[in-house]
């Protein structure tokens, strides 16, 4: 067996051990469901209740992905202004850092005064969630580009958009990736907020009615479909990063053997 093969091995024992030892507790102690349910009462949640719980999902996933999508977007071009110009660094940095200082659940009541309740409030959310990182580290990107690479592209006559496009976005793509693995989980707690507060549908509001009925294996139900799309969204995130910047990867054995 090969080395990758037996870490694989190991990592999934791991978390089947973590999963067997919560069982093994809670039979145990003999812990109340209202207190904490089983992970096998969570799953036979979400076998039994499952064409309940599906839209739920469909729906964060959707204003999830919008919003984390509109994230990038926005954040690709602040990034790409603050990282490339001192003045815009100067000015909207501060700007920046004090917005992400607010508390995104003071946001939602304002999202809602504007479009309502619904959809859209969830959708900003998880965009404005999301901006933080996503602008940080494509500024930090340029910010750290080699002066030698972009002296080499003005000896050849090129224009501040070339050594951009040939030079800064290329070295960018590593921070880029890395914010957007970060970003994605973001980007699912800002719906789930918003959802929790001003919406009818969505795992967040799901949750809230579970927990107002004191339904609690369905709540870590609702937890547990969460986790399994930020893991998904990350890990196509990692595998699109391993395509585009394999050559910026010397090794994921930094830990040592």
């Amino acid at each position: 067996m090969s080395d990758d093969v037996r870490r694989r091995v190991l990592s999934v024992a791991c978390i089947l051990g973590f999963f067997v030892a919560w069982e093994i507790v809670c039979l145990s102690l003999h812990i109340s469901d209202i207190v904490l349910p089983r992970p096998s009462q969570i799953m036979m949640t979400l076998w039994m209740r499952f064409p309940a719980i599906w839209p739920h999902a469909v729906q964060t996933l959707y204003t999830t992905v919008v919003g984390f999508a509109f994230g990038i977007l926005i954040g690709v071009v602040l990034g790409i202004l603050i990282g490339s110009s001192r003045l815009a660094y100067d000015a909207g940095y501060p700007l920046l850092v004090g917005f992400s200082s607010i508390p995104k659940v003071a946001v939602v009541p304002i999202f809602v005064l504007w479009f309502g309740a619904g959809t859209i409030p969830a959708v900003l959310t998880a965009m404005i969630t999301c901006l933080f990182p996503i602008v940080v580290n494509v500024a930090t990107g340029l910010a750290t580009t080699e002066p030698e690479l972009q002296d080499v592209m003005r000896t050849l006559r090129a224009t501040k958009w070339e050594i951009l496009w040939n030079i800064g976005m290329p070295r960018t793509m590593p921070y880029f990736f890395a914010s957007l693995k970060v970003a994605v989980t973001l980007a699912f707690v800002g719906a789930v907020i918003s959802e929790t507060v001003a919406s009818n549908r969505g795992i967040g509001n799901l949750m809230m009615i579970a927990s107002a009925s004191f339904d609690v294996p369905l709540v870590f139900a609702g937890l547990f479909i969460l986790a399994a799309l930020g893991v998904a969204l990350y890990a196509g995130f990692s595998l699109i990063e391993g395509r585009v910047t394999g050559w910026a990867i010397r090794s994921d054995n930094f830990c040592g053997s």
